[in-house]
């Protein structure tokens, strides 16, 4: 199977007026690359590079990061407003076609580490700082383990 995941979707463009208008755009997503990074490659050949994990949360919750904001929009359709020195884009996409793209790019993605103790590791996010990675894992670390009192007494 090929790292590189390729889907050609539409969008509607929103613009001031009071039509809006189909455009094709090309979803990808090259896990070799960067396997947090996604693509949307605009008519013309504009391409965003952004987080995939950006385009998940705002399936279910609005979110900004940088010139990218992405909101849902009812329970059918995502906003994706990118911002550039150009102006402003707005694109309204069909949740079921990004799930279904997202779907494709887990399968993909390479599997996360899993340290000494089980427990599966996160990969941090762009906006994920060390602090609260090690705030994380020194709260886990104070945590007596279970079955550790009955052992005891």
């Amino acid at each position: 199977m090929s790292p590189v995941i390729e889907e050609h979707a539409r969008a509607r463009l929103i613009t001031d007026g009071p039509l809006t208008r189909p455009v094709p755009v090309d979803l990808r997503y090259d896990a070799t690359e960067d396997p947090r990074t996604v693509h949307i490659t605009l008519p013309g050949g504009t391409d965003w590079p952004f987080g995939r994990d950006l385009l998940e949360r705002g399936l279910r919750t609005p979110i900004e990061r940088g010139a990218v904001r992405v909101w849902p929009c009812g329970r059918t359709q995502l906003i994706v407003e990118l911002h550039s020195t150009d102006g402003v884009e707005v694109f309204q996409f069909e949740i079921r076609t990004l799930i279904r793209f997202l779907a494709r790019t887990r399968a993909q993605a390479p599997a996360t580490a899993t340290p000494s103790d089980g427990t599966p590791e996160k990969r941090p996010s762009r906006t994920t700082t060390t602090t609260a990675t090690t705030t994380t894992a020194a709260k886990t670390a104070a945590r007596p383990q279970r079955g550790a009192q009955a052992a005891r007494g």
